[in-house]
């Protein structure tokens, strides 16, 4: 297998890294229920109803 010829720096290999970070997920509020959410993903309400887009999906269970 080949080897590396020269050692790399860690100033070399941290510039390199840089860029492996997670990104910030956006985060949207509805205008339905005023819930807090992430973008395009589906959410609960606190009366149990699944939202997606500003409507309804799910309905809650019925007590």
């Amino acid at each position: 297998m080949p080897n590396p010829k020269n050692r790399n720096s860690k100033q070399r290999k941290h510039k390199r890294r840089t860029h492996l970070k997670a990104a910030v997920p956006q985060i949207a509020t509805c205008p339905t229920t005023g819930e807090k959410h992430m973008y395009h993903h589906a959410y609960y309400d606190s009366e149990g109803n699944m939202f997606y887009r500003g409507k309804v999906v799910i309905k809650a269970p019925e007590e």
